[in-house]
C-alpha cells in the first residue's frame, strides 16, 4: 500500500470525512474502491468508498459505507490514508509525494534509507533522507533515478560523484 494522503476535517452531519491528497489529478478515486486508513501505528483498516467530490486537485469530499455520522468521522481526522499500489501505478510518475517511505538504493554506495519526506523546490523535486547520520537531498530528476519500484516501494538511483560526500564530509 502507498501513503495518498490524510483525512483533515468532517464534512457536514452525515459523516463524510474531507481527505486531502497527494496525487496531483483529480480523477483517481472511484466509487467502492477501498481506502485503507491508518487508525493504529501500521494498521490498515479498509473502508469502502460511497460517494466523493474532488473540491480540487488536492482534496476530497469522501463518504465511506458504514459511516454515516459526524461523531463516527470525528475519529479518522489525522489519520494516513493508504491505497492500493495497483490502482496508482500510472499516476507514480507524476506524483513523486508517493515515494515518501520508499528505500533508496545507489549503484556505487548500496542502501542509503528511506525517503522521510519529498519537497519541491523552484523547478525540481528532492528527496530527504537520513544517511550515515547526515540529512540528505537528493535531486529527483530522470539522470539520477534508475528506477521505482511501488509495489517493493523502493527506488534504485544512480546519484553524481561527490553528492553524498558534500552532506557527509
Amino acid at each position: 500500500m502507498i501513503r495518498v494522503g490524510k483525512i483533515v476535517a468532517t464534512h457536514g452531519l452525515q459523516g463524510a470525512v474531507v481527505m486531502t491528497h497527494v496525487i496531483g489529478h483529480s480523477d483517481w478515486l472511484k466509487k467502492e474502491m477501498p481506502l485503507f486508513i491508518e487508525l493504529n501505528k501500521e494498521s490498515y483498516i479498509p473502508y469502502f468508498i460511497e460517494e466523493f467530490k474532488a473540491t480540487n486537485h488536492e482534496e476530497y469530499i469522501v463518504n465511506l459505507e458504514e459511516v454515516d455520522q459526524m461523531e463516527q468521522a470525528k475519529k479518522f481526522i489525522g489519520k494516513n490514508v493508504y491505497a492500493q499500489e495497483e490502482i496508482l501505478a500510472d499516476k507514480a510518475a507524476d506524483s513523486p509525494l508517493l515515494w515518501i517511505g520508499f528505500e533508496v538504493t545507489d549503484r556505487k554506495h548500496g542502501k542509503l534509507g528511506i525517503i522521510d519526506d519529498i519537497m519541491l523546490t523552484a523547478n525540481q523535486w528532492l528527496a530527504q533522507l537520513t544517511y550515515k547520520d547526515s540529512e540528505v537531498l537528493i535531486p529527483l530528476i530522470e539522470q539520477t533515478i534508475d528506477g521505482v519500484d511501488l509495489k517493493k516501494k523502493k527506488m534504485q538511483v544512480n546519484l553524481p560523484d561527490g553528492l553524498l560526500e558534500v552532506y557527509t564530509g
